[in-house]
């Protein structure tokens, strides 16, 4: 029964490929992260600040699903990573906003 239940488990858990897979799509992100700041019209233009961010969640979401394997835990485990992760993102928009910082990178205070 033993033996049965550790084969299900290897098999919940991605393989070396798709580990490789994962560090060359991070490659490539963190390439373009790099240039980025690099390329002075990219640097200066308005998708700026929202590409990188939008680069740096997916790249912060690969390395805890796969990396951490918060993919493959339970749900209970998930929750309490993403609940306390969600709260933080939410407190850093609204200290965003309260301090004005937010609401005139978006134009909506002159």
């Amino acid at each position: 029964m033993m033996a049965s239940h550790s084969d299900a488990h290897a098999h919940e858990h991605p393989g070396p490929a798709t580990y490789g897979i994962i560090a060359l799509i991070l490659t490539v992100i963190t390439i373009a992260e790099v240039s980025a700041y690099y390329y002075k019209p990219w640097e200066e233009s308005a998708i700026y600040v929202p590409s990188m961010l939008t680069m740096s969640a997916v790249k912060f979401f690969l390395v805890v699903a796969y990396y951490m394997h918060l993919k493959y835990d339970h749900k209970l485990f998930k929750a309490l990573f993403s609940g306390p992760l969600m709260v933080a993102g939410l407190t850093l928009i609204g200290l965003l906003f309260l301090f004005s910082k937010l609401v005139i990178r978006l134009g909506l205070l002159t």
